[in-house]
């Protein structure tokens, strides 16, 4: 198990109740490989440098998580393919 950093940049316009939804799906496909995960960090909602989909403004997510590497594939493509999920980045911490 390697530890990873992820950060996603949420739709702002989502609600409490999808805003938590997402979160959880994003724990869930985690833990459903084999992996765990550490911390949950809600940045809050920040001013991007550029528009992405016409939206100026994002929820940032920092997720602390334990992974084996073999599943970071599918965990990005599950991430890619979320539409309420603007941008994210999986990064190996050393």
């Amino acid at each position: 198990m390697r530890k990873y950093e992820l950060v996603c940049v949420v739709q702002p316009d989502l609600d409490e109740a999808a805003f938590n939804g997402v979160l959880d799906r994003v724990k869930g496909w985690i833990t459903e490989s084999g992996g765990s995960v550490d911390k949950v960090d809600i940045w809050g909602k920040r001013r991007m440098a550029y528009a992405i989909r016409k939206h100026r403004e994002g929820n940032y997510v920092l997720f602390n998580v334990s992974l084996k590497p073999d599943t970071t594939a599918a965990l990005e493509q599950n991430l890619r393919y979320t539409e309420t999920i603007m941008r994210h980045m999986l990064t190996l911490v050393a």
